[in-house]
């Protein structure tokens, strides 16, 4: 066991050697002084872990190192810290359960494992009495979770909302300001390195659900999965959606939304709201000037009010700053003998159905242009108990546009009023529905 002027060399596996654990290798090797000072012991490189041994890599690793044996990389009993950069489900879940199991902490930037099954890694963390950081599987090199987890561990937060994946903020950043088309966009993003040659993850919203998962995990105490959350992507999303928006002084951005929302009936526990979805917002807020691929999480609570982190979502450099400075603090308590902050779930929050969540819409509706569409229309949504915040009306020859947008009311309220107005006789076509946030009632 460690001591705290025991000067013996941290031993550490990387598992991958792609954008992100290449530079993970590089900064082991070009900070090694100022790592081992404010450690207080060096960390040497115990073996990198790859597929392939002959894959070309961004930098070069030390010889002798590269492995694609990584089930025997973490079982080494000269292994004190794991890095596990591979990402995906299997094989990581498996190699980090059993880094733990022979005694290692572990750093991950793994954000779909830790969406999909974090309460096992947990546990096994919490068994061994080890450490799991993961820093890095939110907003790259944003210090977000650390904040959440710690820093704000004395106050009450209320709300956290979101830009975290690069890809959709850098197309709709383009639909915005450029104009151009999503395909068009996409593309761009593609050759620029910020789309992937698949970019379902990113583009249908799985990446920003994994961490919209993390986030409100440890934003409101409780186990929270992808599985939990409300999704929807970019790949809907229209010129004409983007006008609109520009009309009523907001921009679409793609959102992680998580809340602390108050008991439904009295006498009843608080619920947690977690969703990820396109949304208008007004361009006074602070998200709406984040642009091109950076990431940007705004976090409302009790005491420290409204607070605002910035920066590189993504990236190989970026990323694995965050995987360092967990690996900078794990190495720190390992030395201790001690382990820092572990899983909170003590509150144990049911999550809200999306149709009992409390929104707001943006509905633009192509009618009829004759007497009493816009009583009709706004009988519809009277129905449905939606009340109408603005009514925009546009003339066009024979028909007409009503662009509404509505008070706060239910989600399912508010499809419910969509769907009644997609009956109705003299409404042609609902070119386009669209939540609204950030803006007060």
């Amino acid at each position: 066991m460690e001591t705290a002027g025991d000067q013996r060399p941290l031993r550490v596996a990387v598992l991958g050697c792609g954008s992100v654990g290449s530079q993970v290798v590089r900064l082991l090797q070009d900070q090694s002084g100022d790592l081992a000072a404010r450690i207080g012991a060096p960390l040497e490189l115990a073996g990198v872990a790859v597929r392939r041994l002959d894959a070309p890599r961004e930098v070069e690793v030390p010889p002798g190192l590269l492995t694609t044996d990584a089930t025997g990389l973490v079982a080494r009993d000269d292994v004190d810290l794991v890095v596990e950069v591979i990402g995906g489900i299997e094989p990581a879940r498996t190699l980090i359960l059993s880094a733990l199991e022979h005694g290692c902490s572990v750093v991950t930037a793994n954000k779909a494992l830790l969406a999909e099954d974090g309460p096992t890694l947990f546990e096994a963390a919490e068994k061994v009495g080890r450490d799991l950081y993961y820093e890095a599987a939110v907003a790259g090199a944003i210090p977000i979770l650390r904040p959440l987890r710690e820093s704000l561990a004395g106050d009450r937060v209320t709300r956290v909302i979101g830009i975290v994946n690069g890809t959709t903020n850098f197309i709709l950043d383009k639909m915005d300001t450029a104009g151009s088309g999503f395909a068009e966009a996409l593309e761009e993003a593609q050759e620029l390195g910020y789309a992937e040659a698949d970019p379902t993850a990113d583009v249908e919203g799985f990446d920003a659900a994994a961490k919209a998962a993390i986030l409100a995990s440890l934003a409101f105490h409780s186990r929270v999965t992808a599985a939990d959350v409300h999704r929807e992507g970019i790949t809907d999303v229209t010129a004409a959606d983007m006008a609109s928006a520009r009309a009523m002084g907001a921009v679409v951005k793609l959102l992680a939304i998580a809340e602390l929302r108050p008991p439904t009936e009295p006498g009843g526990d608080e619920t947690v709201a977690v969703r990820v979805h396109p949304a208008m917002i007004p361009r006074s807020h602070p998200l709406a000037s984040v642009r091109e691929a950076y990431n940007a999480v705004f976090v409302e609570s009790e005491a420290a009010g409204q607070l605002m982190f910035y920066g590189p979502g993504a990236g190989g450099a970026p990323t694995a700053s965050a995987v360092l400075g967990d690996l900078v603090t794990v190495a720190r308590n390992q030395r201790a003998s001690t382990r820092g902050m572990v899983e909170s779930a003590y509150a144990d929050r049911a999550v809200l159905p999306m149709g009992e969540t409390v929104t707001r819409y943006h509905v633009a509706i192509d009618v009829d242009d004759r007497t009493g569409v816009l009583a009709a229309v706004a009988a519809a949504f009277a129905e449905h108990d939606v009340s109408l915040r603005t009514v925009r009306q546009e003339g066009r020859g024979d028909d007409a546009q009503l662009v509404v947008v509505s008070h706060e009311a239910t989600d399912a309220a508010l499809a419910a009023t969509v769907a009644h107005l997609q009956g109705m006789e003299m409404v042609r076509e609902i070119s386009s529905v669209m939540r609204v946030e950030g803006e007060s009632e």
